[in-house]
């Protein structure tokens, strides 16, 4: 079924410059159609490495690529940077930039990520940023180096312990990765780096408010991974259920933790641009689509990555009773299911049917620090060094461009041998400290 008019080309229209829109425009290349990426960004941003970014181990431009670029000899693709606002699926019009501009489509892509979620307490986002873009990671950066320069020109003891302790809430594979790598910078990296205080005696806490750290992975690795952490000098928490963070703390029932630096790495909720799209949604705000990844009696919409709830089975009804496998929200999965679009665009063009998405689970790995990692393969499991090594040379093939891969290399062998990190600089402290100031105000 072939929605355009036959005197031009159909239209399609993606939403989301990421995992999995990148890879459905690529798989749109061959096909006889008029491609328009939007993303409110201008770069493809490899999100896994992300929390290197944040502590000053990798530079921005060592995981990131102008997305232009990244389709420059695609001819039948364009890039337009705006943010897009509504989707008016009855009309088939995006809407960005506040409606100034008005994209109309045959066929649609929806993969516009997910944003943090701090469940029902929006006034956390100031004073604990989560991370998922490069700004973010930034932020995360200046906060935890701000932390030692702050207490280096403090004179109170308990002030200084506030700003030396650090809390990662959410143990997941982001929050298990960025908990794992703060302890090793204050403990070697910058240990001789200061006089007035020690940063060896910086403290890391990792809270999680269910029963263990990693909850997507074999109960084993989870296990191993805590003790890792445990290792490394980090206070693991589990059943920890953070009840209120103020300027100055964390809650955790009638605890009260001093601290100045809290990051967020607890929960994820969906785009609210699925909500223009008028389609049923599960708690977390993804879309619910057809075995297909099309949107239920809007065949020409497709919801992919972490704005869709998909079933891990083909055939299985959504919602698949009380605790529904869903496919992960992981990059390969956000790839597969770009991938699946395009080609059931191109089977629609072809008067062919539609075919269901299969998800190939391609393994899941999480480093936990120097030598530390866990990795689950569904047949086999590997943890330590092997893992590590494993962990490093996935994420180096994954990895756009020739450029990037040789970069990272670079600076990983660089961090391993030395002990130094590449990218540690305090570029905008004022606009951090202002983001606190009024945190002040608001009272938490």
């Amino acid at each position: 079924m072939t929605t355009a008019t036959p005197s031009r080309r159909p239209r399609v229209v993606i939403v989301g410059g990421g995992f999995g829109g990148l890879e459905a425009a690529r798989g749109l290349r061959k096909a006889p159609v008029d491609v328009t990426l939007i993303d409110r960004t201008n770069h493809y941003l490899f999100q896994p490495l992300l929390y290197q970014v944040a502590t000053g181990l990798l530079s921005p431009a060592d995981i990131a690529a102008p997305t232009r670029f990244l389709l420059r000899r695609q001819k039948n693709a364009k890039v337009l940077m705006a943010d897009v606002e509504s989707i008016d699926p009855v009309g088939r019009v995006v809407r960005a930039d506040g409606g100034r501009l008005e994209v109309p489509y045959d066929y649609l892509v929806v993969a516009p990520g997910a944003r943090h979620s701090y469940f029902g307490h929006p006034e956390w986002e100031r004073l604990a940023p989560g991370l998922k873009t490069l700004a973010d990671a930034r932020e995360l950066r200046q906060r935890f180096l701000l932390a030692f320069e702050d207490a280096e020109k403090s004179a109170d003891p308990a002030e200084q312990k506030a700003l030396l302790t650090f809390v990662v809430i959410g143990a997941g594979p982001t929050g298990v990765e960025l908990a794992g790598i703060l302890p090793e910078i204050a403990h070697r990296v910058i240990r001789t780096e200061f006089r007035r205080i020690d940063p060896t005696q910086a403290r890391v806490l990792l809270l999680e408010g269910g029963p263990r750290v990693l909850p997507a992975f074999p109960e084993a690795l989870a296990e191993r991974a805590h003790r890792d952490l445990e290792k490394l000098g980090v206070d693991v928490r589990t059943g920890a259920l953070v009840t209120a963070i103020t300027p100055d703390a964390v809650s955790v029932g009638e605890e009260r933790i001093p601290t100045r630096t809290v990051f967020w790495a607890a929960g994820n909720a969906a785009s609210p641009l699925i909500r223009s799209l008028g389609a049923k949604t599960d708690r977390a705000g993804r879309a619910l689509v057809e075995s297909d990844l099309s949107l239920p009696g809007r065949p020409e919409v497709f919801v992919i990555g972490d704005a869709a709830a998909a079933a891990l089975l083909p055939g299985v009804d959504l919602p698949a009773g009380p605790s529904p496998q869903w496919v992960p929200g992981l990059a390969a999965a956000a790839e597969q299911m770009g991938a699946h679009a395009a080609k059931m665009i191109v089977r629609t063009l072809e008067n062919q049917p539609h075919r269901p998405f299969t998800y190939r689970n391609r393994g899941e790995l999480a480093i936990i620090g120097r030598n530390k990692a866990v990795a689950n393969f569904g047949k086999f499991t590997i943890t330590g060094r092997f893992a590590f090594l494993t962990w490093l040379f996935v994420h180096l093939m994954l990895l756009v461009g020739f450029r990037n891969r040789v970069s990272v290399f670079l600076e990983w062998g660089y961090a391993y041998l030395t002990y130094r990190l590449g990218a540690r600089l305090i570029t905008d402290p004022e606009s951090t400290r202002a983001a606190r100031r009024a945190g002040d105000r608001s009272g938490g």
